[in-house]
């Protein structure tokens, strides 16, 4: 059998194969499907330190073989959450990585200090979501703000992952501003912009107008984010997501330069999808006699 373990910096993992935060709800929403325990981690939705509504409605549109949605960050608040949803999880003796979020500093600092102290592994600050329209948006674009909330959030205490956005041509740069201010992992990358029209309406199809493409039309996207970062900053620990539905996807990312792969929009056509992915690799490396996946990453480095 491969050695499927896996670290992204401190933090250890069974398997590099974890959910994306916003695919896999708030708490054990997928055990029917699944042993949880079995993954590297379960990564939840983002999460405010207040309750959100989102945007208006309708907040997913198809796309062909991809999602479009604008769901808007839609949450009950960490305090809820920690209450109602992470007890489901601890139950199921899985890890888990929470998400944040904030339309300010200020909202992303509250938002992890109100995470101090809860039985996770990781913190991964989503700083890129395409589907707000507030200050929030800057965080994609912007060193100097993604440093703010870095900063902002370490007051957590738990190793930070930082989502980053691949709508920017500026993406090593704000990386390496991420890394300055004590991001331990990057996360590589949200949604790409996009926009469905409905045509007996004329209208665009979401509420909000234009949302995040996912799917996995996405996955060159995301490799190439990947593997700049990798060469970038060859020694940081990156968490690749976007588009993977296969053991072979997942295999790319890591080769490109992924300690660990999370698996979204797949799961909302097929709930299983984390653990395909996973067998998938699985079966990858023991055709290929390779004993450890973490002798994968970077591969495509030369």
């Amino acid at each position: 059998m491969s050695e499927l373990a896996t670290n992204v910096g401190a933090v250890a993992l069974r398997s590099p194969i974890l959910t994306a935060a916003g695919t896999s709800g708030y708490g054990d929403e997928l055990a029917g499907y699944g042993d949880l325990s079995s993954l590297g981690a379960v990564v939840v939705k983002s999460l405010a330190a207040f309750a959100w509504e989102g945007n208006a409605a309708p907040r997913v549109a198809a796309s062909g073989e991809h999602m479009l949605n604008s769901v808007g960050l839609a949450g009950p608040g960490v305090a809820s959450w920690r209450a109602h949803y992470l007890p489901d999880l601890e139950g199921r003796h899985c890890d888990v990585v929470a998400s944040i979020w904030g339309r300010t500093v200020t909202e992303f600092g509250d938002a992890a200090e109100a995470m101090r102290g809860a039985h996770v592994i990781a913190m991964e600050i989503n700083a890129s979501c395409p589907n707000l329209e507030s200050r929030s948006s800057i965080f994609a674009h912007s060193a100097l703000a993604t440093a703010e909330i870095v900063r902002a959030a370490k007051v957590a205490g738990l190793p930070l992952w930082i989502k980053l956005s691949p709508n920017t041509p500026d993406l090593v740069a704000i990386a390496d501003a991420a890394l300055d201010a004590g991001a331990d992992a990057l996360v590589l990358a949200n949604t790409v912009l996009g926009l469905g029209i409905d045509i007996e309406r004329r209208r665009p199809s979401l509420g909000n107008g234009g949302g995040g493409l996912s799917g996995p039309g996405i996955l060159p996207i995301a490799l190439r984010c990947v593997y700049e970062c990798r060469a970038a900053f060859p020694g940081t620990p990156i968490v690749g997501v976007g588009g993977v539905s296969s053991g072979e996807d997942a295999v790319a990312m890591i080769m490109a330069g992924a300690n660990a792969v999370e698996v979204g929009t797949a799961t909302f056509a097929n709930p299983r999808a984390p653990w395909m992915v996973q067998r998938g690799l699985e079966r990858w490396l023991q055709q290929h006699n390779v004993s450890r996946v973490a002798d994968l990453v970077g591969a495509a480095h030369g």
